[in-house]
């Protein structure tokens, strides 16, 4: 059994420890939070102790899991690591790509395991969905987010974007030739709406929409690919496959056929919704990290595939400061 600690008892923070108390496989210690009064009002809560420093929760555990506010990932992670602790670090995974460079230097100077929370990897929607992407050539994502102050620290593209950014990635598997950006800081000092275009080496294009002041949310991504669109909802956990496959002439009298012309045959459209297996997703990315330790194999979501996501973030929020600076 693990010992893990949690640094940061906010909001998500306190999602978190309840998700850790449900896995057997670990053993958690206590929290850390540098709100006094938040720290003994959760440590009340969860019948947990609230450690004074991190240097006292570090002494403690083998893993450590990092929710705190974006800025503070790189200091948290750092010192863990130094400590000789594995880490489990919530998106993104630094503040800054060239933090983000040094953390993956001590994670293998330190031979120890990083996971970077992009939790959308481990949606059941996604899950049910990712057996039938096969090369899709163009990606199009609505996320779209109620007005929230929290999460206000951060540009809307490292706070909602990164998320479709690391699943497209993960889904295309080829490298990120250009980028296209626009965006607009509407209720704080950075973009709260950001439109997205990703070209990649294989040919492969990827448009994204991101919001923070829509009137409804929406988090959906469809996929297009060879005789083949595959649709997943996020938020509602849905997921849908339209694919065509050669008639065979013994179609259903309610099938859809459709004749390609002469010489061309004909294709059958097949309507399919997978089986979701309903899962807690940022349970199941906790218990894969602690697997991952036990067994000694890769995180789901190592610390490269962080590094990359932000890399492609900070690419696009150059790319918009530079056209709000023309047309400013």
């Amino acid at each position: 059994m693990l010992k893990i600690g949690v640094l940061g008892a906010g909001h998500l923070g306190k999602i978190h420890i309840k998700c850790i108390k449900d896995i057997p496989e670990y053993e958690l210690v206590g929290f850390y939070d540098a709100s006094v009064d938040n720290a003994k009002a959760v440590a009340y809560e969860f019948g947990l102790k609230a450690f004074p420093t991190i240097d006292a929760l570090l002494k403690e555990v083998d893993v450590i899991d990092i929710v705190t506010p974006t800025l503070s990932h790189y200091d948290c992670a750092a010192q863990a690591l130094t400590a000789g602790k594995h880490v489990f670090i919530e998106k993104p995974i630094t503040n800054t790509v060239e933090e983000a460079e040094k953390l993956i230097a001590l994670s293998k100077a330190k031979n120890l395991k990083v996971q970077v929370g992009h939790v959308e990897r481990f949606n059941p929607a996604y899950i049910a969905a990712k057996a039938y992407l096969n090369q899709p050539m163009f990606i199009e994502t609505h996320r779209l987010a109620q007005f929230n102050p929290r999460g206000l620290d951060v540009p809307v593209v490292l706070d909602l974007m990164i998320h479709d950014i690391d699943v497209i990635l993960h889904a295309v598997g080829s490298p990120v030739k250009h980028i296209s950006a626009s965006g607009v800081a509407v209720v704080s000092d950075t973009p709260d709406i950001a439109n997205v275009r990703l070209e990649f080496e294989n040919g492969c294009v990827a448009n994204l929409t991101t919001s923070r002041i829509a009137v409804k949310n929406m988090r959906k991504s469809r996929f297009f690919q060879k005789d083949a669109y595959v649709s997943v909802d996020f938020l509602e956990k849905k997921s849908e496959i339209v694919r065509m496959q050669e008639a065979t002439g013994d179609e259903g009298p309610f099938s859809m056929v459709l004749d390609l012309g002469e010489g061309k045959g004909k294709k059958e459209i097949i309507f399919e919704n997978p089986k979701i297996h309903p899962t807690n997703a940022i349970r199941e990315e906790l218990y894969t990290f602690n697997q991952a330790i036990t067994n000694d194999t890769e995180p789901i979501v190592t610390i490269e595939d962080g590094y990359k996501a932000l890399k492609v973030a900070q690419e696009i929020l150059d790319i918009i400061e530079i056209n709000l600076k023309r047309i400013g």
